[in-house]
């Protein structure tokens, strides 16, 4: 399904009695209709309040719904407010890729750069001959890290007491703020049954991965934002090769693959760099692909 044609912005949304908005429906980081991470677009987000947009994500019960609103810095193609059930978010993965493959197709740029509330991100787009988009690397805030400190009752929450053998559990925060515990194969990751209502009490994104031979596996929970598992984590993916190119698991500027979502039948792939060394890092790249599957009308009011 391709994105609509229209303009942003040419002229104020037009209100009849009805609180009406244009929405797009995308998969992220999937080329596949019905797998990745799903995402709802509003097109125009102008006039709408906080709550409303809050509602909004609701009643679409997605991990995030984005609204699209003309940019108030130069240098930005759109201002971008993203949230989840549980609130708004400075900044998300799936939500910058995905907001940034749309605004592509209507902006005809292979250059995108959004307004988040981290300030700009920059996305780079790729096409194929036919001139469709084909993937997309986007540019993250460059994390600030150091070692967390409750790990008993994290560990407690996920179900695994004991500190497990691996990395040391560490929180990133590129905006959200996640931690990152190492699970020893995916048969114990696929195995993991938290406690969703202890963990929601810690307000954290709990990433669990292993390392494997094509790349990384990884599940998310995030239940104190309104989201019990995400199927890709694009905020998580940066500060995890970051992670594992700090300890020595992998060198800085390689890239990794990170498979993601498959325990929730929404089955994700994502790629990530970290460039510099453990001393400065001077650069993180997340990207993958999206597909539009849906679009139509909500009336909000």
């Amino acid at each position: 399904m391709r994105v609509p044609q229209t303009k942003l912005w040419t002229a104020e949304p037009q209100e009849t009695g009805e609180l009406i908005r244009e929405f797009l429906i995308a998969d992220v980081f999937t080329d596949t209709p019905l797998e990745g991470n799903q995402l709802g677009i509003f097109l125009d987000g102008r006039g709408l309040s906080h709550d409303m947009m809050l509602k909004a994500t609701r009643e679409m019960k997605f991990s995030e719904t984005v609204f699209f609103l003309p940019p108030d810095d130069p240098g930005a193609d759109a201002h971008v407010r993203i949230f989840t059930p549980g609130g708004e978010l400075p900044f998300a993965g799936h939500p910058t890729l995905g907001s940034a493959w749309v605004l592509a197709e209507i902006l005809k740029k292979e250059l995108v750069t959004l307004r988040t509330g981290v300030g700009l991100v920059p996305v780079e787009l790729e096409r194929d001959g036919d001139d469709e988009v084909t993937f997309g690397w986007m540019s993250q805030p460059i994390p600030d890290w150091g070692a967390y400190e409750q790990t008993a009752e994290l560990l407690d929450a996920l179900g695994t007491p004991g500190k497990p053998d691996g990395l040391p559990i560490e929180w990133y925060r590129n905006g959200p703020h996640n931690v990152y515990v190492e699970i020893p194969g995916e048969q114990a990751l696929a195995a993991l049954e938290p406690d969703m209502q202890m963990l929601g009490r810690i307000p954290v994104n709990l990433s669990c991965f292993t390392q494997t031979a094509h790349g990384v596996t990884t599940r998310m929970f995030a239940p104190a934002l309104g989201v019990t598992e995400d199927p890709a984590t694009g905020s998580a993916a940066g500060p995890l090769a970051v992670h594992l190119a700090r300890h020595g698991r992998i060198k800085f500027g390689q890239e990794i693959e990170i498979r993601q979502g498959a325990a929730i039948n929404r089955p994700s792939m994502l790629y990530a760099r970290a460039d510099g060394t453990e001393n400065t890092v001077e650069r993180v790249l997340v990207g993958g692909r999206a597909v539009v599957v849906a679009r139509g009308e909500y009336r909000l009011a």
